[in-house]
């Protein structure tokens, strides 16, 4: 709806309204490719053995009732997507400790595998080249019997997404 001499209407807004004159409008799948061009994608194996080793910090964006009902990734960090970008930009002022700057890889977790596909994309722009996902995310970690535990509650008061791993 567009606010039109002081009322709501019902008349669609033009790309040239929003400001977007001269570009195409992409579907969720055609932003979803373009994510998983720049990313690197990795099974739930694959993810675990990497951060067993060391190589890389598997960042959980689910949200806190999925993980309170779901479980966790033992060792997992949780970022909620909501905050993700400010938690792991150094320069942000809102960053974690436990990631920002630290150059480890990030192989980010969500509930199947396609919002961390788009997240990691943005982390790729952030300055983490490396920055991936684990494919089919939380549900096929389940399936391939890999570890999990129960999540633990926030202490009252924190902020989301600045807790060390769990």
């Amino acid at each position: 709806m567009i606010v039109a001499a002081g009322r709501w209407t019902a008349d669609r807004r033009t790309d040239e309204d929003a400001g977007m004159a001269g570009t195409a409008r992409k579907t969720a799948a055609e932003l979803l490719m373009d994510a998983r061009s720049v990313i690197r994608r990795v099974a739930p194996e694959t993810a675990w053995a990497a951060s067993g080793a060391g190589e890389a910090l598997i960042v959980d964006i689910r949200s806190d009732d999925e993980r309170r009902r779901d479980g966790i990734v033992p060792g997992s960090l949780h970022l909620p997507r909501t905050v993700l970008e400010w938690r792991v930009d150094p320069e942000s002022g809102w960053s974690n400790r436990h990631v920002a700057g630290t150059g480890r890889r990030l192989i980010l977790l969500c509930a199947h595998g396609w919002s961390s596909s788009l997240a990691a994309a943005t982390l790729v722009e952030l300055g983490y080249p490396d920055a991936g996902d684990v494919e089919g995310g939380f549900e096929a970690w389940l399936a391939a019997g890999l570890p999990t535990a129960p999540a633990a509650e926030r202490p009252a008061g924190a902020l989301p997404g600045m807790a060390p791993p769990d």
